[in-house]
């Protein structure tokens, strides 16, 4: 006898949907079933985004509210020389560069 326990039904899958299943399928090549199962595969959290590594901003989430909240203040504590603003040197900076503006405008 055999198993449907690989098969599954979606009545009611709205155009958006059927859309872009149509267009990842278009777009990798693949029939309407694998590009179905890719989605939602993805969207289950089972499989990695084809994109992920060029994706801006979410390398890092992993790490997410995973300090204690000791090891959060001796990062802040470590880090906080960064945070200073070395005024002299911008002021410097600054007042090199106007002086290079102006030699080029002249």
């Amino acid at each position: 006898m055999a198993s449907h326990a690989n098969q599954l039904t979606l009545p009611g899958v709205g155009a958006r949907v059927v859309a872009e299943i149509q267009r990842v399928a278009r777009t990798k090549g693949v029939s309407l079933n694998k590009a179905a199962l890719s989605i939602l595969e993805r969207g289950a959290g089972v499989q990695a985004p084809v994109d992920q590594e060029r994706r801006i901003g979410s390398s890092l989430d992993r790490f997410i509210g995973v300090w204690t909240a000791a090891r959060a203040r001796a990062f802040e504590r470590s880090t906080n020389s960064v945070e200073q603003l070395d005024e002299k040197f911008w002021d410097d900076s600054f007042a090199r560069h106007e002086c290079v503006r102006r030699v080029a405008q002249e």
